[in-house]
């Protein structure tokens, strides 16, 4: 029964959840809405849990409040002592529950950042997703790997920082110098006329490039070029004078937006109702240094100019879900500014909790603003049509996919759409790491989150029909699981293989008495998806070029997913020392045979005492590994 909010909510569900709502205190909180399943759907703060709660259930709200507020049968709430500690619990409830109808970031581990291993003597830069706990300086999280990568390169060529895999100070000396070095674009730390304290000032000028200060960098270039003219070093003088020239030429790549001292964030929002665009700009030393778009479904709940004056009321108990979306965002920065500008308008007390809050990760002041006028408005005004325009060109490509799979559905003759489709392939070698892979495209759109792997360990021989079968069939047996991605029911199943993989698959679907579409995808002699397969008859896709194009990646991306995950597992079976075959050499003693000794056949020259002489290793070890190099049994 749909209720006046256009949900499912019966009268009496509705009635309940006003008299709930109506005893909560009015103190700040966390309140988390669950669906009839008891799914969360909507994690929220607010500075009055009674005032800011009972809203959801009474009056009008816009179309994506409504239809959030009509699925609600239940919540919970935790009072917390001030809003900035509902503030942070909100934002780790959000990342456990994933709710639907919240605004999402994507995971902090997918992020890549700047690594300079500082504890080398001679420090490198390079990519990595995982900040640990050691002597290296992080920059970032950056929007993606191509940034940081450019990123990195544009500071090796422009400071002549090395970019090979030689590693210092051990390999100086070993090799002559390469190219890069006669070109200008490395200062040749090989050759081993750079000293430790000269790199050590290239290395600095880049920390100051990559904490934003472009300008900085150069200015104390300047004075650096200057003093050694003074000192007759004219070598070096001409170094400081080509760097200057090149971080100069760095600096006229980038959009200039702002005074040379203009260091801030832009956030802007572009709602609409096929989904909203959120805008980021970083700017650093007056240049836009990176940006980074997040597009929301049409069902997430933000807040901007047009939703301000629908959700008037709400916000004035300090509830806008951009706050959460702001603070998620520098909760893995290393680094915050002290001015963040936004298009959209925040309520004052909503404003002073973020800025109290990004301060103290920050340990300065930082302010968060709306400008209305001047240089800074139009920075937000251009983010916004950023924004739109980004907003704009997902919708295309949403409207694109969905005629594509109404295309595929009337190709196949499927009763439903296939919103959900999953493609299996088998790999292996020889009788080992038999490999079943699964992934997922929802709505056109693959999704990793959702990809299985199926270790096939029965067989005593390989076989490709028996091994799709036993795939299939552990993967419908979990359509009855509470939850999770395996209990999903499937719209459409792909197999890569012909018509007797399509036969196989469907006689073990019949004994489990499920229906599920399911055709094989052929490749022709160019490895290039051909046709659709049912176990009796092809299906041309050749003059459907955006049915071809989509097929044709899910079955290169099946395949890729399955053949390495089985090559990781024989690689990883291959790193397994042969050592550890002997009784009492583990994983840790081979490790440290393999330091000591460097290779095999070191091994097989040592004597007992050899053996004996490493760390761990006890005389009876000793001894079964010379038995095991010198006997042929054992070998």
């Amino acid at each position: 029964m749909e209720n006046l909010y256009g949900g499912t909510q019966t009268e009496a569900v509705l009635s309940a959840l006003r008299a709930k709502a109506a005893a909560l205190p009015r103190s700040p909180g966390v309140y988390i809405m669950r669906s009839s399943s008891g799914k969360v759907i909507y994690v929220g703060k607010s500075r009055s849990l009674r005032d800011r709660v009972s809203q959801y259930f009474h009056g009008a709200h816009d179309v994506k409040t409504a239809r959030m507020a009509g699925s609600v049968h239940d919540f919970d709430f935790i009072v917390c002592d001030t809003e900035m500690e509902a503030l942070a619990l909100e934002n780790q409830l959000i990342k456990q529950y994933t709710p639907k109808y919240n605004i999402r970031l994507k995971d902090a581990k997918s992020y890549p950042y700047i690594r300079l291993s500082m504890g080398d003597v001679y420090p490198r830069l390079s990519m990595t997703r995982k900040r640990q706990d050691d002597d290296a300086m992080y920059f970032g999280p950056y929007s993606g790997v191509s940034t940081v990568f450019t990123i990195i390169h544009s500071l090796e060529n422009t400071l002549g920082l090395p970019s090979c895999k030689r590693v210092f100070p051990r390999d100086i000396g070993k090799e002559r110098p390469c190219v890069y070095r006669q070109m200008g674009r490395c200062v040749g730390v090989c050759a081993g006329d750079v000293t430790p304290e000269a790199y050590a000032e290239q290395i600095q000028c880049a920390i100051r490039i990559l904490r934003g200060g472009t300008r900085d960098a150069i200015t104390s270039l300047t004075e650096r070029m200057e003093q050694c003219a003074e000192d007759l070093r004219f070598e070096e003088a001409a170094r400081c004078r080509d760097t200057i020239a090149a971080l100069t030429r760095l600096g006229e790549r980038q959009k200039a937006v702002g005074a040379p001292d203009t260091e801030c964030d832009v956030i802007a929002l572009s709602p609409s109702d096929s989904g909203d665009c959120v805008s980021i700009f970083y700017v650093r030393g007056g240049y836009i240094a990176d940006s980074e778009h997040f597009v929301f479904t049409p069902d997430a709940i933000t807040t901007g100019d047009e939703a301000a004056d629908a959700e008037g009321e709400a916000l004035a108990c300090g509830d806008s879900p951009m706050s959460a979306f702001i603070i998620g965002l520098y909760l893995n920065r290393e680094y915050i500014p002290r001015e963040i500008l936004l298009s959209f308008a925040l309520p004052e007390a909503e404003t002073d909790v973020i800025e109290g809050y990004l301060g103290g990760r920050a340990g300065h002041k930082v302010t968060v603003r709306t400008p209305q006028r001047g240089e800074f408005r139009q920075l937000c005004l251009m983010a916004q049509r950023d924004a739109q325009q980004h907003g704009e060109n997902q919708k295309k490509r949403e409207e694109g996919d969905e005629r594509m799979l109404v295309q595929l559905a009337s190709l196949l003759e499927l009763e439903v759409v296939p919103e959900r489709i999953e493609a299996y392939d088998i790999s292996n070698l020889g009788r080992e790491h038999i490999t079943a892979g699964m992934i997922v495209a929802e709505k056109g759109k693959l999704k990793k989150s959702d990809y299985r792997l199926f270790r096939i360990r029965d067989l005593a021989e390989p076989d490709d029909y028996a091994s799709m079968k036993e795939a299939i069939t552990r993967r419908l047996h979990h359509l009855s699981d509470d939850g999770g991605a395996y209990s999903v029911r499937p719209d459409l199943i792909l197999l890569d293989g012909g018509k007797a993989h399509v036969s196989v698959v469907r006689t073990a679907m019949a004994e489990m008495g499920i229906v599920i579409p399911v055709f094989g995808m052929v490749k022709d002699e160019h490895h290039k998806t051909r046709t659709l397969v049912t176990d009796e008859e092809e299906i041309s896709i050749a003059k459907e070029g955006a049915v071809f194009r989509f097929l044709y990646k899910l079955q290169e991306e099946v395949h890729r997913f399955t053949v390495s995950r089985m090559s990781e597992a024989k690689r990883k079976n291959l790193r397994t020392s042969s050592l550890e075959k002997v009784k009492g050499i583990g994983p840790a003693k081979a490790k440290a045979l393999h330091s000591h000794f460097g290779t095999v056949a070191a091994m097989r020259q040592a004597s007992v005492g050899d053996f004996s002489a490493v760390s761990g290793i006890s005389e009876a070890d000793a001894q079964r590994l010379y038995a095991y190099f010198h006997n042929s049994d054992d070998n």
